[in-house]
């Protein structure tokens, strides 16, 4: 199941960039071993509980249709232990999934994100930006392209504990040294507040070092999933001492990365629930009721994704509240399951 629909996923990912990777040259093993390897990796941890859904409802269905189920229940087996090889099977794949997903994945969507930010993005653009870095400094700039790797109208202001202001700078431009914190500002203005003498400086080219780097203003929204748990519980913190706007989605991030696996529990009762009588529609039916609970699950998950982004609602109840209530669902369904 895993295969067909991820084979499906590459067919439809390669038709939409099949010309941006022509245009750009892309290197064949590039395109299979950097950026489809990882696809397949990603996207298939991401959606393997559906997977596991989906074959389970399947393989439950068949027996259903053969007569395999009545039997076993006949003979006097309860329906729970009918269960328990369902059970031990998600259990090691939920397992497998949570390994994945803070460990192995980061560090394989590294290599997707970069093949994809040479050969297939467009040019990174940033404006208006305005953050709060770590001792009291506020940077602002009005734009920033990647293309020219140029920050314009940058501004540092350095506040004391005192709520005043000790230094202030401003440049007509500013360029980052990749990879490392040292800065190159054009047309610079630059003042140190003191008593009873300022100390003003001005020049055409100056070379400094700030504390914060053009990769943490210019970032992608898919940026955190390149960061292993470590990493990425690092990166909030660090952007909600900035009162980053993004941070919700970035704890949406974290989260999902543990509701997601445990989902398969809660997904597999209800496989097993819904498909272990024999319907006279045949397997198609409980095929299609399936994919009827997957899309609500998946619509239950965007509104309270967007409702963690959008209204201020805990992005640890956004990502827990569709498998709290589907796991509602699966008990219901079990119920009358054993009936």
């Amino acid at each position: 199941m895993l295969g067909i629909i991820m084979l499906l996923a590459m067919v439809f990912d390669l038709s939409e960039r099949l010309s941006e990777f022509i245009d750009n040259q892309a290197p064949l093993s590039g395109i299979m071993f950097e950026y489809y390897l990882n696809f397949i990796l990603f996207y298939g941890n991401m959606f393997s509980s559906m997977i596991i859904f989906v074959s389970v409802i399947w393989f439950t269905a068949k027996m259903a249709q053969d007569s395999e189920i009545i039997p076993m229940l006949n003979s006097g087996r309860p329906f729970h232990r009918f269960l328990r090889p369902y059970m031990i099977s998600a259990t090691i794949l939920m397992v497998i999934s949570l390994f994945m997903n803070h460990f192995i994945l980061p560090k394989a969507n590294k290599v997707r994100l970069a093949f994809e930010e040479k050969y297939y993005r467009d040019a990174m653009y940033v404006e208006d930006y305005h953050a709060e870095y770590p001792g009291n400094q506020v940077v602002y700039f009005s734009s920033f392209s990647s293309e020219q790797n140029v920050v314009n109208d940058f501004v540092l202001e350095q506040w004391g504990e005192d709520k005043k202001l000790k230094y202030f700078i401003k440049a007509r431009s500013a360029q980052n040294k990749q990879g490392t914190d040292t800065w190159v500002l054009t047309d610079y203005f630059e003042r140190r507040v003191g008593y009873p003498n300022d100390v003003v400086h001005e020049g055409q080219k100056k070379d400094t070092v700030f504390k914060f780097r053009i990769e943490e203003m210019a970032q992608r929204d898919n940026i955190a999933e390149a960061m292993t748990y470590t990493e990425l519980n690092g990166f909030i913190k660090r952007e909600k001492e900035k009162g980053s706007g993004n941070v919700p989605m970035y704890e949406i991030e974290l989260n999902q990365r543990t509701s997601y696996p445990f989902a398969s529990y809660v997904l597999t009762i209800i496989g097993v629930s819904v498909s272990s009588r024999k319907k006279r529609g045949g397997i198609g039916i409980s095929i299609a009721l399936g994919l009827g609970i997957i899309f609500i699950y998946i619509f239950a998950m965007k509104v309270t994704t967007v409702a963690a982004m959008k209204l201020g609602f805990s992005a640890e109840l956004a990502v827990w509240v569709p498998n709290i209530l589907f796991g509602g669902i699966a008990y219901i369904l079990y119920r009358f399951a054993q009936k």
